[in-house]
């Protein structure tokens, strides 16, 4: 079990700019919006995104060329801002930070929760998303060609890993379930690494669901998990050609909703689970850490010229 030390809130080194796009799916018949936010050298502003406040410069110039994308999908019923510190964090970093808000299964719009359409969905508007970054006319000439990083939590976990590569099947839920079956999804053969956030995985248990998921992986569960515990990080663990590649820890103390940014002290409440945390765990100082340890991972992956390997571990 990983007992974290607090590194500090990490501060962005470079202004970070601010790109909104709706992206269309014509599958679902449904658009995305997608937030990009990504280093600038242009002068940021507050503004507000929902009931968070954030200084951006937006549609401000991209600093540097050459930027790695990460696109990063949130959790069943959220929002892309509800990790606004890591965001902003990694895109002061250098890091170029793609968020969908995923039509169907998002805050204020839910109603394909728990629907064999949202699992087909959600990997889609992943690649969607890689690629309207890619042909952004503002984003995309920053960008580095054939290289990209994904990030879920949750079953936003599910997302990225079916995007990258994996193949999920219906899960057999009692004796009239009928058998499992393969669920039709997207994959980008242009990602490279994957950050795993305490990720949904139980519709990838069947033998060989994660055999083409290759490449680095840092995940991360939550010791007090409930909704998806750590035992579904053994999946991915049992699951990827190279377990050595995944860096894989439990963070000791912590709930689901650890990954997520602070809220509000007005929203903080007891009926919104999303703000609650286990007692004495600290939310505020684990963000440093999540951000510190992702940064790294993403610039030994994605921006050496040789990626360090990981090694697996199931500490507990």
């Amino acid at each position: 079990m990983e007992r974290y030390q607090d590194v500090g809130t990490m501060q962005p080194r470079s202004a970070v700019g601010y790109r909104g796009l709706a992206v269309r799916d014509a599958v679902q018949d449904a658009v995305i919006e997608l937030a990009i936010l990504y280093p600038t050298g242009d002068t940021p502003h507050a503004r507000s995104f929902g009931p968070y406040s954030l200084d951006v410069a937006t549609d401000g110039g991209v600093a540097g060329r050459d930027r790695t994308l990460v696109v990063l999908s949130h959790g069943n019923g959220g929002s892309p801002w509800v990790y606004r510190d890591l965001a902003m964090a990694l895109a002061g970093m250098g890091f170029v930070v793609a968020m969908p808000r995923h039509p169907g299964n998002s805050l204020n719009d839910n109603a394909l929760a728990r629907t064999i359409k949202n699992l087909e969905n959600r990997p889609r508007h992943v690649c969607l998303s890689i690629a309207a970054a890619f042909a952004d006319p503002l984003v995309g000439p920053g960008l580095r060609p054939g290289r990209v990083a994904l990030i879920g939590h949750s079953m936003g976990g599910y997302s990225v890993l079916a995007a990258a590569g994996g193949q999920p099947w219906t899960r057999q839920d009692g004796p009239s379930g009928g058998p499992p079956h393969r669920i039709a999804v997207e994959h980008d053969h242009r990602v490279r690494a994957l950050v795993l956030l305490a990720p949904a995985t139980l519709w990838f248990r069947a033998p060989g669901a994660l055999s083409s998921v290759r490449g680095p992986i840092l995940m991360r569960s939550a010791e007090h998990d409930t909704i998806t515990p750590p035992s579904q990080a053994g999946i991915v663990l049992d699951g990827v050609p190279d377990p050595t590649q995944v860096d894989y820890r439990c963070v000791a103390g912590a709930g689901h909703f650890a990954f997520l940014s602070p809220f509000p002290a007005n929203m903080v409440h007891p009926n919104f689970p999303p703000s609650q945390d286990p007692p004495g765990f600290d939310r505020a100082a684990y963000q440093g850490v999540l951000s510190h340890d992702i940064g790294t991972f993403l610039h030994r992956t994605m921006e050496a010229d040789a990626a360090m390997p990981y090694r697996a571990s199931r500490r507990g």
